[in-house]
């Protein structure tokens, strides 16, 4: 347990010393015993460490999760030290779903910046553009497997983003589970979200966090970007 908790801290970039280096500022205790794994754990909080002590989420400071590494983009998947084996199965799942493309694409993503700015200036028209790139299918498709032409091919052929548009919606319920593939893309993408009174938070909260939220019908003409009018076929007691 300890080996893994230190190639975790080494991949991070960190250094690993041992318990008394007084420049150390977290600890990881992996003890079978549990008294002696307590009295360790209580013994490096009293010195103001933030303490984490395998297999006993209870008296951790802090948990670790489950990393999946495709730098640099970075996906951590926890629990709140509820089940790290259900944080383990959730990134087995997700490292077969992103191929090793990624980070380079991340990468030439990066290295493009001033070239997306000077086709696309406008800050909104360029957020819509990346959002037609990176959508299911798309040039830039995150799930697909890409060369390193990719962003140059892309900044050459993409279409221009679409034109300010309202786009109305009945959802199927008013269970976020119940959102469609393309309501939960579209709320991802929206830039203002008008909706009916009766649709609750919880899938309100499905948009982007800047999304700016009407509780009312849109205005003619559409403002700017993508809006949505999310309706419920039926109004809550």
């Amino acid at each position: 347990m300890a080996d893994a908790k230190r190639r975790l801290i080494e991949r991070a970039g960190g250094i690993c010393v041992d318990a008394g280096d007084t420049d150390a500022r977290i600890a990881f205790v992996a003890i079978a015993e549990e008294d002696e794994a307590c009295a360790a754990a209580d013994a490096l909080k009293a010195r103001g460490l933030l303490v984490n002590v395998v297999d006993r989420p209870e008296i951790c400071d802090f948990t670790t999760p489950a990393i999946v590494d495709r730098a640099p983009v970075l996906v951590a998947v926890g629990t709140g030290g509820a089940s790290a084996g259900m944080a383990k199965a959730i990134r087995q799942r997700i490292e077969t779903l992103l191929p090793e493309t990624l980070g380079p694409l991340a990468n030439a993503i990066s290295a493009a910046r001033t070239a997306i700015r000077d086709r696309w200036p406008a800050g909104p028209q360029r957020r819509r553009a990346l959002d037609q790139g990176f959508a299911a299918g798309g040039l830039l498709d995150p799930f697909g497997n890409h060369t390193p032409d990719t962003v140059a091919h892309w900044l050459k052929v993409a279409d221009e983003p679409k034109s300010d548009r309202i786009i109305e919606i009945t959802l199927l319920s008013d269970n976020p589970d119940d959102l469609t593939l393309l309501t939960a893309r579209l709320l991802g993408e929206a830039d203002h979200v008008f909706h009916d009174a009766n649709v609750p938070s919880a899938i309100l909260n499905r948009a982007r966090a800047d999304a700016v939220r009407h509780a009312s019908p849109p205005p003619m003409p559409a403002p700017e970007g993508l809006s949505l009018f999310l309706r419920l076929p039926f109004t809550q007691g």
